[in-house]
């Protein structure tokens, strides 16, 4: 069993398109874990991490993959994760479970749009990365542009560790900062890794480049600063392990250089990871808490401890059944042994778990601290903690986003019926983010995701995999309702219907807030009895599940309770609840409801010749241009646009581009409609 100390738990999350899947396919070539590189586009195989037949095709990771490597004595277990935004919610899974990750980042185009939401995602769950600016080789490549923008559009503390030997088409290799030294990589694809002395021509770049990068550093070590004030030579060792606390402790993010395409930097790459990322007893404690008594609890790296285990991510395999991937944050499981599901306080027993790469599987006996397995056959769903018996903890789970578009789905035979329902159930155990719902007036099957291109795989997947042809209607938008100002609310419930009845008195008012919902009871006296208080709050909640304007659910709203009276023998958790869903409604009119739509930050890539028309469009659908960067021969703007308008946007921006732009889209907010548009929506009904 490998020591604690030399395993990595890293993911590879970047913009889409900026090289993960290439650079994840040279790290499992460089550490033999696979011995022919494949091309994410290509005639061959495809990539080893894209296995899903539509990645291949489409030339873009859906799903995030799985594999185990080795690189000097060190075990790296590496998730791949897809780029685009409709897929997110791999990326937050993953580094919900991850120690480490590699930013990538293009040299051209640097710091993209959803590099800026990965960079969200890595310090929600405060994962220490190392950023590594690739494609190198291309045209207009300038690492220290990247570096700026890392350090403006981010706020992080990058420091180069690497100086470039060229660049675009005569880029060669790297220069070690630290080492001092000329990194080539020879051979037919780049295995052999040749240290040279520096080249003459860029000595004096790079020892400026090295002074910069210690003064950097000696801000983190003492001794560091007194050697360089003593003008004495700092060893390697401490400016490496200088680097690594400074990383670990999430003040600094160390960069490196390379072409992952052109097979160059990436050894240095899985250099930096085995010595700055962290291993699992570096990482900050993990937190828990008991189950009965809420109290927080540390959760250690101790392969001697208790099993605590946290099934982040499921997928169905018709064969086999479900497959659970499961990080291990504690203890040592083995083969056969019961463990217990805390969300449903089930035992099941481990018949068979298994270690990933990618789509193939390795049967194993054993799993400690530190391991990324997969249950095979076990019942349970993303975000569920499983622990030893007599352990009953719950991990912290991780963020969801709520989707923002929705479509209209109908099997065209009436034999395709069960296979559709098949598949979406399926679907919804796999990504969280995917939700299926019945439109209660058509009976119509509404699928909600994260994009257009999120329905539309899926779409595709239950044609692919379950052979069964839906028909698809119109996309609609994800709206919100919410008030815009506070409303008193007074509700007697009293109904007599021989024998008991039902009575129940609510008093209070209703005020926007920040959170979805909040509930403060300011009930003294016992007005209300306090068994009664959680019904209150219960009919609350049944309030805000569907808004009285357009029938979308309400956001953004406190409600406060203050009085009421109740009724001996009449009153009952029943009425109360009822009663405060007639309070919330009573309040809800008075308090001058709006609608709210789902906005989304753009970003377009377009040559330059084509920039008017681009912004012009994107004007003309309600856009806020929030401005736009120049490079060689292009712009790339940034704008934040509702949903509805984005609607058919690629066909368009096809058209008046010739086919040369592209766009990425995510979700910024959600925002009021236009009055205009909200007297339309509640006039016709937003479907």
């Amino acid at each position: 069993m490998i020591p604690l100390k030399n395993i990595r738990n890293i993911g590879i999350s970047a913009h889409i398109d900026s090289g993960k899947t290439t650079l994840s396919e040279r790290i499992l070539f460089y550490t033999g874990r696979i011995h022919k590189i494949e091309e994410v586009r290509g005639n061959g195989d495809g990539a080893t991490m894209d296995f899903m037949e539509l990645e291949r095709q489409k030339g873009i990771t859906i799903t995030s993959a799985a594999t185990t490597c080795i690189w000097n004595d060190t075990q790296i277990n590496l998730i791949d994760t897809p780029g685009h935004v409709d897929f997110t919610i791999e990326v937050e899974r993953a580094l919900r479970v991850l120690d480490g990750a590699i930013m990538v980042l293009c040299a051209v185009a640097g710091v993209q749009s959803q590099s800026i939401t990965v960079d969200r995602q890595m310090k929600r769950y405060r994962v220490p990365r190392i950023a590594f600016i690739n494609k190198m080789d291309r045209l207009g490549a300038d690492p220290f542009r990247v570096v700026q923008a890392l350090k403006d559009k981010l706020n992080l503390n990058a420091l180069l560790l690497q100086y470039p030997i060229g660049s675009e088409d005569k880029f060669a290799g790297v220069i070690d900062l630290i080492e001092m030294k000329a990194n080539y990589f020879e051979g037919e694809k780049g295995e052999d890794r040749v240290v040279r002395s520096i080249p003459e021509n860029l000595q004096a770049e790079a020892a400026i480049a090295r002074e910069k990068m210690l003064d950097r550093l000696s801000m983190f070590s003492e001794q560091m600063m007194a050697k360089l004030l003593m003008e004495e030579e700092v060893p390697q060792e401490m400016i490496w392990e200088t680097i690594r606390q400074a990383t670990l402790s999430l003040e600094l993010t160390p960069v490196l250089l390379g072409s992952a395409f052109k097979n160059k930097g990436v050894q240095n790459l899985l250099d930096a990871v085995t010595l700055y990322l962290p291993s699992p007893i570096d990482r900050e404690v993990v937190k828990a808490f008991d189950v009965k008594t809420e109290e927080k609890i540390n959760v250690y790296a101790d392969r001697d401890g208790p099993v605590v285990a946290l099934a982040f991510k499921i997928a169905d395999d018709e064969q086999s059944g479900q497959l659970t991937y499961t990080r291990i944050y504690s203890g040592t499981l083995r083969k056969g042994e019961r463990i217990r599901n805390t969300r449903t306080n089930k035992s099941v027993s481990v018949g068979r778990f298994v270690r990933m790469h990618a789509d193939k599987r390795e049967n194993i006996e054993v799993a400690a601290t530190g391991d990324i397995v997969a249950l095979i056959g076990v019942d349970c769903a993303s975000g569920d903690t499983f622990c030893s018996e007599g352990i009953n903890v719950s991990l912290e789970g991780m963020f969801v986003p709520d989707p923002v578009i929705t479509l209209a789905v109908t099997p065209k035979h009436k034999e395709d019926s069960d296979r559709v329902s098949k598949a979406l159930n399926r679907f919804m155990r796999e990504d969280p983010t995917f939700r299926v719902s019945i439109d209660p007036e058509s009976k119509q099957t509404w699928i909600s995701g994260m994009g257009e291109l999120h329905l539309e795989i899926y779409i595709e997947r239950i044609k692919r995999e379950y052979k069964a042809e839906v028909y698809v209607g119109d996309p609609a938008v994800a709206y919100r309702e919410t008030i815009s100002q506070t409303a008193t609310f007074d509700y007697l419930l009293r109904k007599q219907t021989g024998g008991s009845g039902q009575f129940a008195h609510v008093i209070g008012k209703i005020e926007p807030c920040q959170e979805t919902f909040a509930f403060e009871n300011k009930v003294v006296g016992g007005a209300i009895p306090k068994e009664f208080i959680p019904a209150c709050e219960k009919g609350f909640r049944d309030g805000i599940n569907g808004g009285l304007l357009i029938g979308y659910p309400v956001t953004g709203v406190k409600v406060i309770l203050e009085h009421g009276s109740y009724h001996r023998e009449d009153s009952s958790e029943l009425a109360f609840r009822s009663a405060a869903h007639f309070a919330f409604e009573q309040a809800f009119k008075k308090a001058h409801p709006i609608i709210l739509e789902p906005i989304m930050l753009v970003e377009v890539e377009t040559p330059n010749e084509y920039l008017g028309r681009v912004q012009g469009d994107i004007s003309s659908r309600r856009g806020l241009l929030l401005g736009s960067e120049t490079m060689q021969g292009y712009s790339v703007i940034r704008a934040e646009v509702p949903l509805k308008e984005m609607f058919g946007y690629s066909t368009d921006l096809r058209s008046i581009t010739s086919g040369q732009a592209s766009f990425v889209m995510e979700f910024a907010e959600y925002r009021q409609v236009p009055p205009s548009l909200q007297q339309q929506l509640v006039a016709h009904g937003a479907r």
